[in-house]
């Protein structure tokens, strides 16, 4: 059900995500209590990069995603209108490499993959991103 509240890579728009077999064999809703706060931006990110170092640790992969059909996946689980829907964390056993291309100057932050199936990540080198003054 979660699988089918989700949006897959957005740049790859001919991509609709894995296909069965390949799936997240699990999901982490995570949502943020208007009873208690308004705002959830810091703690869902910290809590989401803690969820996922920790997968890693136990060999697993994983996939923060916001494009959420917000309603469908509220409805599905009957999630009470009190808590907002931050993010989905997508978790299972990796079943490709992802290549991390350093981004060239001028270059695009979009991923893509190659004729082989390759998911290619480009990624600004560390010196244009670290403030050493």
């Amino acid at each position: 059900m979660i699988f089918s509240c989700l949006a897959w890579a957005g740049y790859l728009k001919q991509w609709v995500g894995p296909p069965e077999g390949e799936r997240p064999s699990a999901y982490i809703i995570v949502l943020g209590d208007t009873d208690i706060a308004k705002l959830f931006a810091t703690d869902v990110g910290i809590a989401a990069q803690s969820i996922l170092l920790g997968a890693r640790e136990q060999n697993l992969a994983g996939c923060m995603i916001g494009s959420i059909k917000k309603d469908l996946l509220r409805e599905l689980l009957h999630i009470p209108s009190r808590f907002e829907i931050e993010l989905v964390i997508a978790l299972g056993k990796p079943k490709e490499a992802v290549i991390l291309e350093e981004m060239k100057p001028g270059g695009s932050i979009k991923y893509w993959r190659d004729e082989n199936g390759l998911h290619h990540v480009p990624k600004r080198p560390l010196a244009e991103i670290i403030l050493n003054e």
